[in-house]
């Protein structure tokens, strides 16, 4: 089958996409409803209005069912938003809190009072859950908790690491919703969107024990210039605002289990490319660093093959999962960790023959604009050249996004209603 490289692409990306989606990754994974108590429904996430409908749709009809679920703006899947269920779904703002996403995790909170052994908890948890449930632990604000997210997530820090400072500051994440749900019996089910699938790392761990420590999260915020509120300073060098670590007893019993993973979503890519008749290689799930650097990388290894033949034999893709990052130098500039990894490999390829690259979030969205990747030609910088275009001056100024809007090369796809992160193909012809 013969397709234009755009196309062939956007069919690995929705292949990918496809794989994680809520309905189609929880059938099977519940459990039977308990026979005396209650069943309580609690999550956030990118994901979090979808697998509230999933989990909705599968639950016996006759088995009482109740909770509520926090989502980014703009991610509750447009027919349980015109048909609410049993499980209430509000919408909050990601990456930085709001008082939106503060007053849900406030409401959380409030349904687990009274729970007993006999009722079951079940925690829908996906990534951006971090900044969703931005209750402030005590003696913080709200404001307090925006600050330090912006900082975060200019500062070029990993995901864990960021993760790592939130559950610290948090009255909810870092295992404290576990704590509060005890002695129910709690079922957590995840999507992952973070490398090597830490479920304590996935949304800050709100039902999970955290490994880490309040020393830990001040060395994190030393490490990149992280300024911290004083109740959040004196908090975190007294340890008052020390997690629930593994083996306490809120965690006893409890069942976890990861449905979709960007590992998955990136085999269904490559099954997919080689019903296509070309031959997939996935480079890794884990990539982490500077997207513009990553994407200088991923550009070696396509001119590598494209010019060589090695280490892949053409026509072939290559494909890549993780969660990268941007250090913003310039606060003007638009544009996430996709269009910022593109950019950067527009230039390393050069114009390069026969590499087409598509990269793009797997929720839909970039960052903070409205596209959810872009894609890369090898007419990409000669065609921004006849306008104009300098591409190193954009990629200096944070502004990727610009740069490719200017092309018409967004991949614009809105909400997908799930999110397994990074989702990068290479297609060497």
């Amino acid at each position: 089958m013969t397709l234009p490289p755009r196309e062939l692409l956007r069919r690995l990306f929705d292949a990918a996409v496809a794989r994680a989606q809520p309905l189609q990754v929880m059938a099977g994974q519940l459990p039977a409803p308990p026979q005396h108590g209650r069943t309580l429904v609690l999550g956030a996430g990118k994901a979090g209005g979808a697998m509230a409908e999933a989990l909705d749709a599968l639950w016996p009809a006759e088995a009482p069912l109740s909770g509520l679920v926090v989502t980014r703006y703009g991610h509750t899947p447009p027919a349980y938003a015109a048909r609410p269920g049993r499980i209430a779904v509000v919408e909050a703002a990601h990456p930085v809190p709001d008082a939106a996403g503060e007053q849900a995790a406030a409401r959380m909170l409030a349904l687990t009072q009274g729970l007993t052994p006999d009722d079951l908890v079940i925690c829908l948890i996906s990534g951006g859950a971090s900044a969703l449930l931005s209750l402030p632990a005590p003696g913080l604000s709200l404001a307090d908790k925006q600050a330090v997210n912006r900082a975060l997530l200019k500062s070029g820090a990993t995901i864990a690491e960021m993760n790592c400072v939130r559950k610290h500051l948090s009255a909810i994440k870092g295992g404290r919703l576990a704590a509060a749900c005890h002695p129910a019996q709690v079922l957590t089910l995840l999507i992952s969107d973070v490398p090597g699938d830490d479920a304590a790392v996935i949304g800050s761990g709100p039902t999970l024990p955290d490994p880490t420590s309040c020393a830990e999260a001040l060395a994190i915020c030393t490490r990149y210039g992280i300024a911290l509120p004083p109740a959040a300073l004196a908090g975190l060098q007294s340890g008052a605002l020390e997690t629930p670590k593994p083996g306490a007893a809120c965690f006893q019993g409890q069942t976890l289990r990861m449905l979709a993973t960007p590992r998955m979503s990136l085999d269904a890519a490559a099954a997919r490319a080689r019903e296509l008749g070309l031959a997939a290689h996935i480079l890794s799930d884990e990539i982490e660093g500077e997207s513009r650097e990553i994407g200088a990388m991923h550009a070696a290894l396509a001119r590598s093959v494209a010019l060589h033949g090695t280490p892949f034999a053409r026509p072939c893709v290559i494909l890549s999962g993780g969660e990268t990052t941007v250090t913003v130098r310039d606060k003007s500039g638009r544009g996430g960790r996709a269009s910022e990894f593109l950019l950067g490999c527009a230039l390393g390829l050069g114009g390069v023959g026969g590499v087409h690259v598509l990269a793009a979030d797997t929720d839909g969205i970039d960052g903070v604009q409205d596209n959810a990747g872009a894609f890369v030609a090898p007419d990409t910088l000669a065609r921004a050249a006849a306008l104009g275009l300098k591409g190193r001056d954009y990629l200096d100024r944070n502004d990727a996004y610009s740069f490719f809007g200017a092309l018409g090369d967004l991949l614009v796809t809105g909400p997908t209603y799930t999110n397994v992160n990074d989702f990068r193909a290479l297609l060497i012809a």
